[in-house]
């Protein structure tokens, strides 16, 4: 029940923080970034946000850093959006999920272009 429970609220945060972070939060550091998934632990009392960011890594670096300063103003946010008797602590965490499945694609694509390679070289002789 509690796990349900869980999972019902990390949906609605993800939501909401995506919708903050869109349209509330004014810090020029703050990229393009995509909430990819929320964590939130079965008490209820912690929430780990876990953001991608379309750029470089210094612009990752300023965003998150910018996100992390926010994270108070997002709490008091979420208290007040979402019915919750206690706001869950907000913690921004990087998510790198996207640049290693992007390298993981690289990876096959170079093993697949050995193997038409090697196929080519072994048909002509």
């Amino acid at each position: 029940m509690a796990k349900h429970r869980s999972n019902r609220l990390a949906e609605t945060l993800k939501q909401e923080i995506s919708q903050l972070i869109r349209e509330e939060l004014k810090d020029p550091r703050i990229g393009f970034v995509t909430v990819t998934s929320v964590e939130v632990a079965d008490d209820l009392g912690n929430a780990k946000v876990y953001v991608s960011v379309l750029g470089d890594s210094q612009q990752a670096k300023d965003s998150l850093d910018a996100l992390k300063r926010a994270a108070g103003f997002v709490r008091s946010e979420i208290g007040k959006r979402v019915r919750l008797r206690h706001a869950p602590e907000i913690v921004f965490k990087y998510d790198t999920s996207i640049e290693h499945g992007a390298h993981i694609a690289q990876l096959l694509r170079g093993v697949k272009q050995e193997e038409e390679k090697d196929e080519g070289e072994s048909h002509d002789q």
